[in-house]
């Protein structure tokens, strides 16, 4: 019987515990004794060696990806010297994937049956689509989004940058990794807000 495989985008802010939804998946299957692969795109620099971590302290060994990695190759090459695959990849940061990327990994899904979860941001800090969050918006099986609440109440859409006196910064390149030190999550009233300096 053919295997069929999904491929899922959970998307949300930063801060809203997609990392530790990851792990904590990875986690699930290994006490099931379920087979899956970590992946991370080598955008995100904020580790010296390939792991995910989350901001709570767990982490897992993961596969980089960098900007030049076909997947569909990479997978096939593990079928081909194991003749098995996992039933499950997950992929960190996957708003840092290029189009092809995405492509490739909608195409293990289909042509290997496995399934593919993968974690990331929607917009960058203006409030624009990633090229890889856009890819999975216009090919995914199934979107969900990790909700968290800004501090006035209503739910998170913006991934807010920050300079060091904790003023909004609207300029700049699209990728500029951070933690707590460079951007806060905030819901568009209060991003537009504060871009005007009305509050």
């Amino acid at each position: 019987m053919e295997r069929l495989g999904k491929l899922y985008f959970r998307y949300g802010t930063m801060g809203s515990a997609k990392t530790a939804l990851l792990l904590t998946t990875a986690y699930n299957f290994e006490e099931r004794g379920i087979a899956y692969l970590c992946f991370k795109p080598v955008t995100d620099t904020r580790e010296a060696r390939n792991v995910i971590r989350s901001r709570i302290g767990i982490e897992r060994e993961c596969k980089w990806i960098y900007s030049d990695t076909d997947l569909y190759q990479t997978v096939s090459r593990m079928y081909e010297e194991g003749g098995m695959l996992p039933g499950w990849m997950l992929v960190d940061e996957a708003q840092f994937l290029t189009t092809d990327q995405v492509n490739q990994l909608a195409r293990i899904v289909d042509n290997y049956g496995c399934n593919v979860i993968c974690y990331g941001l929607r917009t960058d800090f203006q409030t624009h689509l990633f090229e890889g969050s856009r890819r999975l918006f216009e090919i995914a099986d199934s979107i969900e989004e990790v909700k968290s609440t800004c501090t006035c109440g209503r739910k998170t859409i913006v991934n807010a940058r920050i300079d060091s006196l904790g003023r909004i910064v609207t300029e700049g390149e699209q990728v500029e990794i951070g933690g707590n030190d460079k951007y806060m999550a905030v819901c568009r009233k209060c991003w537009t807000n504060k871009s005007n300096m009305l509050c």
